[in-house]
């Protein structure tokens, strides 16, 4: 391909290629497996395509998108927009021509097979004592001879009748409290806010007011997922998530604070896109709900560093390089106007504690929802991302840190990856005897070798592989033999099955032959092989500063680990050895200890004593973790030995591939004595 062609790369999916000048970007998308809706056959009359560009220059990409690589709008554009609707910022990518180098972002709300945002609010009975309870009173009439205010009158009444000691209002209600008090013939029910401080009211409503309601919300490098939940019951009345819209300015989280470095306005637009889609979930939330959003009058909220400072308008550019400095580390207070939600006005929100640098508030709920320091077994909590927050402890100390794994997991980086969307490949076996591959995809229940796969999976296609199935993927090529200890695809399988294709000077693995061929390259393997490395040496970084050689159970968080194979996350070397049964997914823990501090103010004051004595380890600074790292390459280690693993999987014998597709001194395919690996 001509290097003189334009560059562009598609968020969410980070599919990238060059195409002439002049290719539509609708045709560039298709070619590189980009779904992007269209039904009128590139005439501009259905509108499905819809597409966004994202201006400013991407370091980590080599991208600088201006606007003028993008063709200016035309008259078929001008005539849609009067027709129905085009915001001013999208473009139809069948109209839209490719001038220069392009970040292109399709919209989740205009593609079929969006992102599947698997984070579910888990099962847990939480006792309840929210920081804000509605409070009902009759107030007096206004008396001559005691000329004491409305409001005076109304915090009386709750001093006297609901025990606080001192009541004061939110500012905002000075000017609603007389007509509130007097629609409701001197009866009004109050939101009082008291957490560690004083008793607030924070809304007011006329007469007998029944209903009250809290976000809890966990904001994520990649998704965004959000619990709407009754105050006076605990119940989940709705769940909803998106897709972060900060993807398009970087797939991880050191590409959005490079974003921020490299473009004036990066910080403000990032701040802009996750406060509305957090708005547009509040909205669906209480669509789902039937409920008004003035009701809403508590939220708390999670995320990691970067995502905890860019929510709060804070420019994360200290936590791109050492020392790794927060701005704020503490919980944080604050109301709904202070962030531009779109809730009750007076709502409270409270923003668990940041442990450090790069394990976030996230990694804080993760560690309340579950408490390692309350239990003698040694726990390792994993919340699996494209930066992987690790807690480990007992009751006698908890460690935490966190390791860059990079997108891969997330489908990013990866050939034929994508997000957990319809089509996309989720379970993967291999026959180790013929090499042939069966797999499940998202949107269809069957396996490929079941009766009724073909037309079942006719409705999605088969279009690409997500985060659970590379896992799987590159753990059964390694249990098949079609990769060695040291990552190798071995090319001398091809003389077995015609699954086994040269690529250059290294080998692939075709794993589905479809409208939409997928392969699985050398470069993916390696990819893998780099994140779950950069994963397993934090975990031994943390296991060395315990002092232990081993883990009593380990839980898998997130919605990533949540549908990992524990067994297969244990084959590829993602965590170490421990007893299969003991290890297990938890699902959105950082979701649960976002519902445990909205619910109970009690859990607030544990996170908080829990993060100030947790030890924070900042695997940047320590030595080895280098060693752990090299010795993690290997599947599923160099040096470690996986005695329970063993016991339950029958692990390849140390080989050497015959043709492993490496390079020799002339450029050309040799055959290469690898490291031994353990099976």
């Amino acid at each position: 391909m001509n290097t003189d062609d334009a560059l562009v790369l598609f968020m969410p999916s980070g599919r990238r290629g060059r195409f002439p000048v002049g290719t539509p970007v609708l045709e560039a998308a298709r070619s590189l497996g980009v779904y992007i809706e269209s039904v009128c056959g590139g005439r501009g009359i259905c509108g499905r395509c819809q597409i966004e560009q994202t201006t400013g220059e991407f370091a980590k990409h080599g991208i600088t998108s201006k606007p003028e690589n993008l063709s200016p709008g035309n008259e078929v554009e001008a005539r849609y927009a009067e027709k129905r609707t085009l915001s001013a910022e999208r473009r139809l990518s069948c109209q839209a021509l490719v001038l220069g180098d392009l970040v292109i972002d399709v919209p989740q709300d205009v593609q079929v097979n969006r992102q599947v945002v698997r984070k579910r609010a888990e099962t847990r009975r939480i006792a309840r004592d929210p920081a804000t309870h509605l409070c009902y009173v009759e107030v007096t009439e206004p008396d001559m001879h005691q000329p004491l205010g409305d409001l005076d009158r109304i915090c009386a009444a709750l001093v006297s009748e609901w025990g606080y000691e001192t009541v004061r209002a939110d500012a905002r209600l000075l000017g609603e409290v007389q007509s509130i008090l007097r629609k409701g013939e001197w009866k009004v029910t109050c939101a009082v806010h008291r957490d560690a401080g004083e008793a607030v009211i924070t809304a007011m409503w006329p007469g007998l007011h029944n209903e009250a309601y809290g976000l809890a919300v966990d904001i994520g490098s990649t998704t965004i997922a959000a619990h709407l939940i009754s105050l006076l019951s605990g119940r989940v009345v709705a769940s909803s998530g998106t897709t972060n819209p900060q993807i398009r300015f970087g797939e991880d989280l050191m590409s959005r604070v490079s974003y921020v470095m490299m473009n004036p306005d990066g910080r403000e637009a990032m701040t802009k896109a996750v406060r509305e889609a957090v708005n547009t979930i509040v909205g669906q939330l209480a669509s789902q709900g039937g409920i008004d959003r003035g009701d809403i009058v508590e939220g708390v909220f999670v995320g990691n560093p970067v995502m905890h400072h860019l929510f709060l308008g804070i420019d994360p550019t200290e936590l791109g390089g050492a020392p790794f400095a927060l701005a704020a580390s503490g919980a944080q207070h604050l109301t709904a106007r202070d962030l531009d939600l779109e809730m009750n006005a007076g709502a409270r929100v409270y923003v668990l504690p940041c442990i450090a640098g790069h394990v976030g508030a996230d990694a804080a709920a993760v560690a309340l929802s579950e408490a390692p320091q309350k239990s003698d077994a040694i726990s390792l909590v994993v919340d699996v991302g494209t930066n992987a927050e690790i807690v480990l402890g007992n009751s006698d100390r908890v460690l935490a840190a966190s390791s860059p794994t990079g997108p891969a997991f997330e489908g990013a980086e990866i050939s034929c990856g994508q997000r957990a969307a319809p089509g996309g490949i989720e379970r993967v076996r291999i026959d180790a005897q013929t090499l042939e591959p069966k797999i499940r995809v998202i949107g269809c229940d069957k396996w490929s070798d079941e009766e009724g796969f073909d037309e079942e999976v006719e409705a999605v296609g088969v279009t690409g592989i997500c985060g659970s199935g590379i896992i799987e993927v590159i753990a059964e090529m390694f249990l098949a033999g079609i990769i060695t200890a040291d990552g190798v695809v071995d090319g001398a399988l091809a003389e077995r099955s015609d699954r086994i294709v040269a690529e250059g000077r290294t080998f692939s693995y075709v794993l589905w032959r479809g409208k939409v061929p997928l392969k699985i390259t050398q470069n993916d393997v390696r990819a893998i092989q780099l994140a779950k490395a950069a994963l397993y040496a934090g975990v031994r970084l943390l296991m060395d500063k315990f002092g232990t050689g081993h883990v009593d159970r380990i839980r898998l968080a997130g919605a990533f680990g949540s549908y990992i194979d524990p067994k297969y996350a244990m084959v590829l070397g993602l965590i170490p050895d421990c007893d299969l049964a003991s290890v297990s997914a938890v699902g959105n823990a950082a979701g649960t200890g976002a519902r445990m501090a909205l619910l109970n103010r009690g859990h607030r004051r544990e996170v908080e004593d829990l993060v100030r004595n947790i030890e924070k380890i900042e695997t940047a600074l320590e030595t080895k973790f280098q060693e752990h790292f090299v010795n993690a390459m290997a599947l599923p280690n160099k040096v470690e030995p996986f005695p329970n693993l063993a016991k339950a999987v029958e692990l390849p014998a140390p080989r050497e591939p015959a043709m492993a597709g490496e390079e020799g001194a002339d450029g050309a395919p040799r055959r290469r004595r690898g490291r031994r690996g353990r099976g």
